[in-house]
């Protein structure tokens, strides 16, 4: 298939993401009405199995730790090198955004990068026995992880994993040797669609929904509530492929990303609502309010390399919002990096050009050896 996606990859991509990734804000609205009039009434449904979803992986792998909240999928060639561990986010679709198809793999691109020890968290759905699970649970189980695979790890957080990434390299600096944050929002003061969407509704709006859901917000009921229309040149800008639908090929990539997209997660109601009131409402990581598992973040405090990969057409994680993270912390110059690639949001991800090109350069960045620059912090130390 061509590599080259339709000219209307930048409308497209925007379109497409704004409804995607915006769904779970906007559809609040319309939950709590319809909601009021129907949810008291329904019959009871049969809870969501926790296990392996529908959709196959594409990359071989095995589970290395099973947690109430994650598997800790192994992906690794190799037992020697250091270990690189994906963090999925944890916002209403599953960890397949990493491994969705081969050619839009982040875990094979990294394979063929040369990275042999790999990781990724796939968070399990929400179930009542874990519907008060916080941030806090996260990081604690994220934590479980990085032992299980033995520190220091490089992190690298995807979207909404990258908060939770870089909280835990703030919280355990001495378990993690670098960090790779990709279109992750943290410093919400810079205005992005999703901020917007999150400041325009009451907090309470989003309590009364996780109280009717019985403190778990259902991602199966939101698609429901919220149709995600999207178009084969909105799926083409994700994936950056032209899919022309002739071929078996470009059928079977439609299909999985159709079944990605409807294959959602139930979100812990506890975990939700920090998650807009603490990351998006108050802005407590970029203001210094955070606190993780007892001790209060402090981002200047965060000394170790760090690349910062950013879309230039994200109306998601805007560019100027995920560089926003760069002023924030006390990395040395020599030890940051940044990088804007010509796509939207999914397109981070799972997009063949962007996997081929920056992750490619990330993969190399993990490999390289940063001894000017730890010359440099060596005398900032001193």
């Amino acid at each position: 298939m061509p590599d080259k996606a339709d000219p209307s990859e930048r409308s497209a991509s925007a379109s497409w993401v704004q409804d995607a990734w915006l769904w779970p804000f906007e559809a609040t609205r319309l939950a709590l009405d319809i909601y009021s009039q129907w949810y008291p009434n329904r019959a009871p449904e049969p809870a969501d199995a926790s296990g392996d979803a529908a959709l196959p992986w594409t990359t071989a792998h095995s589970v290395a730790l099973q947690l109430p909240s994650m598997r800790l999928l192994d992906f690794s060639s190799a037992v020697e090198g250091p270990p690189l561990l994906v963090c999925a986010p944890y916002a209403l679709h599953r960890a397949q955004i990493a491994d969705i198809a081969p050619g839009h793999s982040l875990m094979e691109a990294l394979q063929q990068a040369g990275l042999a020890r790999l990781y990724l968290t796939d968070w399990r759905s929400a179930a009542p026995e874990t519907r008060y699970f916080s941030i806090d649970t996260y990081l604690s189980d994220l934590n479980v992880a990085v032992d299980t695979i033995g520190p220091p790890v490089d992190l690298a957080g995807l979207c909404q994993g990258g908060w939770l990434s870089l909280l835990y390299a703030a919280r355990f600096p001495g378990k993690v040797r670098r960090l790779v944050l990709s279109g992750s929002p943290v410093d919400v003061s810079v205005p992005s669609e999703l901020s917007r969407m999150v400041a325009s509704l009451p907090q309470q709006g989003f309590e009364a929904m996780v109280r009717q859901g019985d403190g778990i917000v259902s991602g199966k009921h939101m698609l429901q509530l919220w149709s995600i229309p999207f178009s084969l040149p909105d799926v083409e800008a994700a994936l950056q492929r032209r899919l022309d639908g002739k071929s078996e090929d470009a059928r079977a990539l439609l299909d999985r990303f159709t079944r990605w997209n409807s294959e959602t997660l139930d979100l812990p109601g506890t975990y939700y609502l920090e998650v807009t009131d603490w990351i998006f409402r108050q802005n407590r990581i970029a203001a210094g309010d955070f606190v993780a598992l007892g001790c209060k973040i402090d981002l200047a405090a965060v000394k170790l390399p760090v690349f910062l990969l950013a879309a230039e057409n994200d109306i998601v994680v805007p560019p100027d919002q995920a560089f926003a993270t760069m002023r924030l912390l006390g990395t040395p110059p020599a030890w940051l990096r940044r990088e804007t690639e010509p796509c939207g949001h999914l397109g981070l991800f799972m997009g063949c050009r962007a996997l081929a090109g920056s992750w490619r350069r990330i993969a190399r960045w993990l490999q390289s050896d940063l001894g000017e620059a730890a010359g440099e912090r060596s005398r900032i130390s001193a």
